[in-house]
């Protein structure tokens, strides 16, 4: 029983070091990190897709003070907002939305959503994005 307690303990330690390891020394790659290409000329968001399957998309999304590029959302989504402040979402038929988004927060927007997130503040804006496939 010892030795089935000693080796199971071993297995465990000896994958945890290997799943770190690989999490470590595996950077980004160029698909998991994406700047709005509309944003040309304005302050860019950082979008990096943290997990992807079948049935979800997340996207840790930073949008910076200033313009961060008019936009299509093609699917729903769930926002987390992980670091607070206001957006003002500018839409194509010349309206505009004022958002506080405070820590915590929760927000959905449905699919094929086109607008233009401005930050008026002087801090960066984080949100989790789940997006439903």
């Amino acid at each position: 029983m010892k030795n089935l307690i000693a080796g199971f303990t071993a297995g465990l330690a000896l994958g945890l070091v290997g799943a770190t390891a690989a999490l470590v020394s595996d950077p980004l790659t160029a698909s998991a990190v994406e700047v709005s290409p509309q944003a040309r000329g304005a302050s860019l968001s950082t979008v990096k897709v943290v997990l992807e399957n079948a049935r979800v998309r997340v996207r840790d999304v930073t949008f910076p003070p200033g313009v961060t590029g008019m936009h299509t959302h093609e699917l729903p989504h769930v926002g987390i907002v992980i670091q607070g402040g206001t957006l003002v979402f500018r839409y194509p038929d010349g309206t505009s939305e004022t958002m506080k988004l405070d820590l915590g927060g929760v927000g959905f927007r449905e699919a094929n959503v086109t607008h233009e997130p401005v930050n008026p503040g002087s801090s960066p804006v984080r949100v989790i994005e789940v997006e439903l496939k």
